[in-house]
């Protein structure tokens, strides 16, 4: 190609199957410049044309909630280490497509949350490789009945002050706050947050469903990782399960791995709130690793046969060694339809977050593009434009290839 190093490839990707996710498109041309796609229409090229074959396009995965990756944790001790961690998890996870990130903390001191909130801005700033759309605290203001893999010395009640160091910290850095809204403060914190742009979303709780339902008309929008860490869904007493699966206004999510949800109940998730389930990974560090012993946060965990346990209590999930693209697979699997199951990893995610510029293949938005396989496996990715990854070798020669 002519473009000269460190500049956006001018191109167009030729696919007969395009999934938008909205709509599927057939032998179609996606023309990419400067980053961006430039048109989605049969015949509209621009520079050099990459066909590729019966292979999928669908718009780049975004994830909202993901701990870790290649090793790295998004907890550390200074802004500088957090900021390279972020790095390496993004680079750990575009490789499956995902293309936009809410790098995501545990719960930790005061002190520690507001070094991670300062090191995701130093890594959002980053020119190239996937978006860091900001920072997702789950935690610490989490139900100790509910703490799941988190550690309970670090859970203590919401704090109005607390939000403030947090946002002052990086402003416009927070994109997302996972609570229990049933402890006390919290629905004057889902107040404050909700009228400051950010996502509330309700996790780890134990909250009944009027209470659930307090929050969301509080501006609580979202529920993290559904069924766990919560009280199941009983025909008496829905609880928050049945609270956001009812709730219009309350985007879901689903660790799509197959051992935090049953994919019997990943199908019925589906039914239930069509464009509304957002398939998230809840990766942790060793994801991308070998079997064996980590760290989520301080808290001692094994991964084996592709489950994350809490090393000194093996029935606890702790986070997940999934990536996006194996979720949506999973899904698919479950008998979700192709389209609903990347429209979970894609649309709907980059919605309830507001990034309007991701997670859809429409003219104005960021070449965010992952190309798949038939078998749903990973032939290549884009991020703005540039070739992150080319298992497939479709690109070959392109700048900005990684690997």
């Amino acid at each position: 190609m002519s473009d000269a190093p460190g500049r956006y490839p001018t191109l167009t990707l030729r696919a007969r199957r395009v999934l938008t996710p909205d709509v599927e498109l057939e032998t179609t041309d996606i023309a990419i410049v400067e980053g961006r796609i430039a048109s989605v229409a049969a015949a509209r090229p621009a520079g050099r044309v990459v066909d590729l074959g019966d292979r999928i396009v669908v718009p780049g995965f975004v994830d909202l909630h993901v701990h870790g990756g290649g090793g790295a944790q998004v907890n550390a001790g200074s802004p500088a280490e957090v900021a390279a961690a972020v790095r390496t998890i993004a680079a750990a996870h575009v490789r499956h497509g995902t293309t936009a990130l809410v790098p995501t903390t545990v719960s930790d001191s005061r002190e520690r949350l507001v070094t991670a909130v300062r090191g995701i801005a130093a890594a959002r700033d980053d020119a190239d490789g996937p978006t860091v759309l900001g920072a997702h605290l789950e935690g610490p203001w989490l139900s100790p009945q509910h703490a799941g893999a988190q550690d309970p010395s670090a859970l203590r009640p919401p704090s109005l002050g607390e939000f403030a160091d947090l946002q002052a910290a990086a402003p416009g850095t927070v994109r997302m706050i996972t609570l229990a809204p049933e402890l006390r403060g919290a629905l004057d914190v889902v107040r404050a947050a909700a009228a400051a742009g950010i996502v509330v979303s309700v996790g780890h709780t134990d909250a009944d469903v009027d209470t659930a339902r307090a929050a969301a008309d509080a501006g609580a929008t979202h529920a993290t990782h559904l069924f766990n860490a919560m009280p199941p869904l009983h025909h008496r007493a829905p609880g928050a399960a049945g609270a956001v699966l009812t709730d219009s206004r309350v985007t879901v999510e689903v660790v799509a791995d197959g051992h935090h949800v049953h994919p019997a109940v990943l199908a019925l998730v589906a039914a239930a709130a069509p464009g509304r389930f957002v398939a998230v990974t809840d990766a942790m560090a060793a994801t991308g690793l070998p079997a064996g012993d980590y760290h989520l946060g301080n808290r001692a965990v094994r991964v084996a046969g592709g489950r994350v346990t809490l090393l000194d209590a093996p029935d606890t999930l702790a986070g997940s060694v999934l990536t996006m693209d194996a979720a949506v697979r999973t899904l698919v699997g479950a008998g979700v339809p192709l389209a609903a199951a990347v429209a979970a990893a894609t649309r709907t995610p980059a919605d309830a977050i507001g990034a309007c510029a991701k997670g859809r293949i429409a003219a104005g938005t960021d070449a965010d593009l992952v190309v798949l396989e038939p078998d749903l496996t990973i032939a290549a990715v884009l991020t703005r434009g540039r070739v992150a990854h080319d298992p497939a070798g479709l690109f070959r020669g392109e700048t900005g290839q990684t690997g």
